[in-house]
């Protein structure tokens, strides 16, 4: 209640900055959790820090009043009677603290305004920055801003310990003789204190009386200078430790942006050009010098040279680039490998491994890819919103496959609501074919395995596979999908094909791993454009 009705007796201008901070923060970690509100929305609000900022910092330059030019501190009131305040060591007064109320000058004022201003500012700056799309700016202004902010609450800190220890030097010593542990008290037992090397008796009785705080014997050097070393350290383990709170402050809630573009859906075409070749023909007259002859049309020779290029743009919907109509211009492809218990998930995961696909994939689309591929635990599936889920997930290995119920709900809701495709591969065994199946009769029991033929759209676009490429026929020598609804909702591979993207290629032939490279182009791309479709049926709807 003294909160409220401190509040309510401020002016209306500072309820309303208190009210606007408040909202601010409040958006702040939406920001940084659920991500309801679009970006544009943010920087609406904090548009509004421009002229709010500079009014704060006007009325900062108001001549204060002359209460307000007391000392920091009002520290201690004297509570005793005319005849004992000068009795000696026999009566002592008796001393009562009152809180310590903040006195700020009018420089002072101005510099907290200014330093809250720079945070709100600076947070606008980023947010312009990223609903730009400039990520190199926006991280290095990222950095540079956190480097500042380091230093002026630094110089925050060595302020409020510079008037905390003056109060504190104006209240009496404890009446009982007991260690002063307050770091703010420069008369605090812990300075000027030889910790190092330790006094052997002190060590001693450590050992003997753990329990007991050694008497350590004061030191000459300076009490300032071991609270200033404290502060410095504290602060900066502080400054550290919420940076990384904050830094990891990501919440329940994912997206997945797919590269903005367009294009077509067909095959990557041979182009056949046609270089006209003029030939310079010597002709040699024995009664004249050698003079050359332009030789007529009908000479001239043709030689058709067969030049291999993308003849359209690797994609789907009108958009400029190759990517996809729905997508964004941060959007990226990214391969999210799932995490599942009772096997070896991670088999042929990231460097050498399933990033050599990813790489593949974007030099061969000319699409934007990420630049490390990604794992998510099934139950984390459940994080990403519909319209915002990954067109993908990959999943791999050789064991045991263990899903509870839940994670089978949940992959089921990936698969069917929120129109994603799951794209396996039998890493080196009968065992994980088996255990494949049995997970997709849990996950789609409705739905049954069929063998994808070699002409449907997966195995044309954009490249014709004339065979299905595998290092080993594990599972067999047919790739098996599960269809629905006018669209293939998982991918079986059952040939090790991620062995083939990995470094040295498993030991296949050059035949073999490039038709793999081309296979996990097709399922991939094959993803993203049945995605990009369902979004902008559903926009239209």
């Amino acid at each position: 209640m003294n909160a409220v009705n401190r509040f309510r007796k401020l002016s209306p201008p500072a309820q309303w900055t208190i009210g606007y901070l408040a909202v601010w923060l409040l958006l702040l970690f939406e920001l940084r959790t659920v991500q309801w509100f679009p970006l544009g929305i943010h920087v609406l609000y904090c548009v509004i820090t421009i002229p709010l900022g500079m009014v704060w910092f006007r009325r900062a330059r108001i001549t204060v009043t002359s209460d307000t030019l007391h000392p920091l501190w009002e520290s201690t009131e004297i509570v005793a009677r005319p005849s004992e305040l000068f009795v000696g060591n026999e009566t002592q007064s008796r001393v009562r603290q009152t809180p310590p109320r903040w006195r700020l000058s009018q420089r002072e004022r101005r510099y907290l305004v200014a330093s809250v201003i720079y945070v709100l500012w600076w947070h606008l700056a980023l947010l312009i920055l990223d609903l730009l799309v400039w990520d190199a700016a926006r991280a290095s202004l990222a950095r540079v801003g956190m480097g500042a902010l380091f230093f002026i609450g630094l110089m925050w800190v060595v302020w409020g310990i510079e008037r905390a220890s003056t109060f504190y030097a104006q209240t009496p010593l404890p009446e009982d003789g007991k260690r002063i542990w307050n770091p703010l008290d420069l008369r605090a037992w812990f300075y000027a204190v030889q910790w190092w090397p330790p006094p052997l008796g002190n060590l001693l009785s450590l050992i003997r009386h753990p329990n007991r705080v050694a008497s350590w014997k004061p030191s000459m050097r300076n009490r300032k200078l071991d609270q200033s070393f404290v502060a410095l350290l504290s602060y900066s383990f502080a400054f550290l430790l919420l940076s990384l709170l904050f830094s990891q402050l990501r919440g329940c809630r994912e997206i997945y942006e797919m590269p903005a573009g367009g294009g077509e859906q067909k095959q990557l075409a041979q182009v056949v050009k046609i270089k006209k070749v003029i030939r310079k023909k010597y002709v040699v007259n024995p009664l004249s010098a050698i003079r050359f002859a332009v030789p007529p049309i009908d000479e001239v020779q043709l030689k058709l040279m067969e030049i291999t290029e993308h003849a359209y743009t690797v994609g789907f919907g009108e958009g400029k680039g190759a990517g996809f109509s729905e997508g964004t211009f941060r959007g990226k492809v990214r391969l999210i490998r799932l995490e599942y218990s009772g096997g070896d998930w991670d088999q042929d995961f990231g460097i050498g491994g399933d990033l050599n696909m990813l790489l593949e994939y974007g030099i061969r689309t000319s699409h934007h890819v990420a630049e490390q591929t990604e794992s998510r635990t099934i139950s984390q599936l459940h994080n990403f919103p519909i319209g915002k889920s990954p067109p993908l997930v990959y999943m791999t290995g050789q064991q045991n496959i263990s899903l509870s119920s839940s994670e089978v709900k949940t992959m089921r809701e990936y698969l069917v609501d929120k129109h994603g495709m799951l794209f396996a591969d039998n890493g080196g065994s009968r065992h994980f074919h088996n255990q494949f199946i049995a997970m997709m009769n849990r996950v789609l029991p409705d739905v049954q395995a069929v063998p994808i033929p070699l002409d449907d759209v997966i195995h044309r676009i954009p490249y014709q596979i004339p065979y299905l490429p595998y290092v080993a026929p594990h599972g067999g020598k047919e790739a098996l999908g599960w269809y629905r609804d006018g669209r293939w909702l998982a991918y079986y591979h059952p040939g090790d094909i991620g062995d083939a993207w990995a470094d040295g290629h498993a030991g296949v032939n050059a035949d073999i791993w490039e038709s793999c490279y081309r296979t996990g182009t097709n399922v991939i791309f094959y993803a993203h454009a049945e995605y990009s479709k369902w979004l902008e049926a559903q926009n239209k709807d």
